[in-house]
């Protein structure tokens, strides 16, 4: 008889399997001899995933979402550190990348007591590279500017103004970057993709808004000087 293939599953949850090909299916239909699920449906499904922030509400979906090569090669993954220490080793493959990546990490927390956002399982590709490569600087295109950070119910217009300044609506863009929040505001928590303002999250805020979390757009041209939310605190381009 003609040997079967062997697969890698994630063996985590109660219900689901998602096996190193990339093909996820219940716990009740994978071939205990192999590891294997079938393969009736499509690969790679991300059923429950976000595709801009990469972060999913079941980790069996976020490990073969993950998986897809359009998301995730066995070059890329090799580079990245199993954990943030020097001294640690790299993950092997893109299985193993994604099935450590989409468990739940400090980055999907906030206040240590609560997660940034319903999807807890995010894949993203951490900084934590080995190989040493060289960081963009987070101020370009910004020297000439004065960065005003504006109070809750301000817009940006009215924060560069009270500065004696104009806001400058052409750099909105080159602040709308986590690395640029990060410098500014405190982030406690994630830097979380949103459809409003580059701004941070009162810390006051109702908890479905992520209190004291950072947001950037999603889509550059929302971004206006005149925008501005009664829960948020703007980062300001002035000139």
């Amino acid at each position: 008889f003609e040997k079967s293939a062997f697969c890698r599953n994630t063996v985590q949850g109660r219900a689901l399997r998602t096996d190193d090909r990339g093909y996820i299916c219940s716990v009740l239909d994978i071939d205990y001899q192999s590891g294997c699920c079938p393969q009736g449906r499509e690969p790679y499904p991300c059923n429950g995933c976000n595709s801009t922030t990469r972060c999913c509400d079941t980790y069996e979906y976020c490990v073969s979402c993950c998986l897809n090569p359009n998301q995730t090669s066995d070059e890329a993954s090799s580079k990245v550190r199993i954990a943030n220490h020097h001294s640690s080793g790299t993950y092997r493959d893109s299985f193993e990348f994604c099935m450590g990546r989409c468990r739940h990490n400090s980055k999907s927390v906030v206040h240590e007591n609560a997660y940034a956002t319903e999807n807890h399982h995010c894949f993203s590709l951490p900084t934590n590279l080995s190989s040493e490569q060289p960081k963009p600087s987070i101020d370009d295109g910004l020297q000439s500017l004065a960065i005003v950070i504006g109070m809750p119910r301000q817009s940006c217009e009215t924060a560069c103004k009270l500065s004696k300044q104009t806001c400058q609506s052409s750099k909105l863009s080159a602040i709308n970057k986590c690395a640029v929040l990060h410098k500014y505001f405190r982030c406690r928590g994630s830097c979380i993709a949103s459809i409003s303002q580059q701004a941070e999250v009162s810390p006051f805020a109702p908890s479905h808004l992520h209190p004291a979390a950072c947001l950037f757009a999603t889509q550059e041209n929302v971004l206006s000087c005149e925008a501005y939310n009664e829960h948020l605190r703007r980062l300001c381009p002035c000139a």
